[in-house]
């Protein structure tokens, strides 16, 4: 089986895959428009960042593709509708980089609320200006957490723990970690004096934060955006950081990202005081990358070896226990009823005993695991696949 990883994804995916036996092939660039389809054709496993589209129009040319792994946080890049229809199972990483944005975040806010961003770049262009006016601790401060999941939650921990206040919003009832409290969105804007974002990139939270919520803020709070480009009316944060209505911002996302490091880079912040702009590297450490392509990898060369989707972003999550049995085959089809069923009557028409069997499903989608103890005839594997409203099966081993 061939694996195509993109985007200069860390080595360790690769070693990864090399110690399962599998064919690696690694780029530094994600999949040139004009030859994409010819490039996953022979694909079995596709691994990719932020910036390749799994799209319809790609997937139609990846008849051999069984499985897709995000070497990030996010999937907004993949349909996982038409992977799920194609019983193209998806992973991701969704806590292996969250310490690395956690701790950008917060050194950003210290930064910030110290002036340090403006008075650096005063000292490059030769002015000495020393002075305690606009500095402040972060101590007795009050963060406002927009978004309290892995990363939300974690920063919560941190900044508690050098004396800040912390108080959050989130559309989901969370567990609220050491003394922070949970409020309504617009009783945060109006209390906190640093306000951090850290949603996903559904599309409903296109421009969550515009024009209203940054008058709703306090006169002189601090913003920052770590999450996703779009979830913020750029516009709107220059006018009110031109205004001083927000004394200071950093943003590690943007609504347009250029395709590669050596393309150019235009945004309406730049040279703006007190503003720290990052090129999307709040999980871009050395340890975070390491831990994203061990993990990914890994969870895909499990899928494969046992039928373990239980950290698959779009199939049923089954994690079915290591067997004695001699043969596990997996089933993905149609959610319609009747399909186990069909599945058991052509076990039993072979004479197969059935030893253990898991069955779950997600949507659209269902998924069978399947352990038996006799040996089979091959064609099994083929009759499986004619089985009516059958998307794809294996034997596993």
């Amino acid at each position: 089986m061939k694996v195509l990883l993109l985007e200069n994804i860390h080595p360790e995916a690769g070693s990864v895959f090399r110690m399962a036996r599998f064919h690696v092939e690694a780029k530094a660039e994600g999949l040139d428009p004009e030859r994409e389809s010819q490039a996953v054709e022979d694909v079995s496993i596709l691994g990719i960042r932020s910036k390749t589209r799994i799209t319809v129009d790609l997937l139609q040319h990846a008849s051999h593709l069984v499985a897709i792994g995000a070497f990030c946080i996010g999937t907004d890049q993949i349909d996982l509708d038409a992977c799920s229809e194609r019983g193209i199972a998806v992973f991701n990483a969704p806590y292996s980089s969250t310490r690395s944005v956690v701790e950008l975040a917060l050194g950003e806010i210290i930064m910030l609320v110290r002036g340090v961003a403006d008075s650096s770049a005063k000292l490059h262009s030769g002015v000495w200006k020393k002075s305690a006016a606009g500095s402040y601790e972060i101590r007795g401060k009050r963060l406002g957490i927009i978004g309290y999941g892995n990363i939300g939650s974690q920063l919560s921990v941190l900044a508690e723990s050098l004396g800040m206040e912390v108080w959050y919003f989130d559309l989901m009832e969370k567990l609220s970690l050491g003394n922070a409290r949970k409020c309504p969105f617009e009783e945060l804007l109006r209390i906190s004096d640093i306000v951090t974002v850290h949603i996903d990139g559904r599309d409903s939270n296109r421009n969550f934060i515009g024009e209203k919520e940054f008058a709703a803020m306090k006169p002189g709070a601090i913003f920052l955006n770590l999450s996703r480009g779009f979830v913020v009316d750029m516009e709107a944060l220059a006018k009110y950081l031109a205004s001083g209505k927000i004394s200071g911002a950093a943003v590690d996302v943007f609504p347009e990202e250029p395709e590669g490091n050596l393309a150019p880079f235009s945004c309406m912040l730049q040279g703006m005081p007190n503003v720290i702009l990052t090129p999307h590297i709040g999980g871009s450490t050395e340890e975070a990358q390491q831990n994203i392509g061990a993990f990914v990898a890994g969870r895909i060369v499990d899928y494969l070896a046992t039928g373990n989707t239980s950290t698959s972003v779009n199939f049923p999550s089954i994690h079915p226990a290591p067997t004695r049995y001699l043969h596990r085959f997996v089933h993905i089809h149609r959610n319609i009823p009747g399909m186990l069923a069909k599945i058991n009557d052509l076990f039993a028409r072979h004479g197969i005993n059935i030893a253990g069997q898991h069955l779950e499903t997600k949507g659209s989608i269902g998924y069978a695991v399947i352990d038996v103890q006799e040996e089979c005839d091959p064609s099994v594997i083929e009759e499986l696949n004619r089985i009516p409203h059958t998307i794809r099966s294996r034997i596993v081993y």
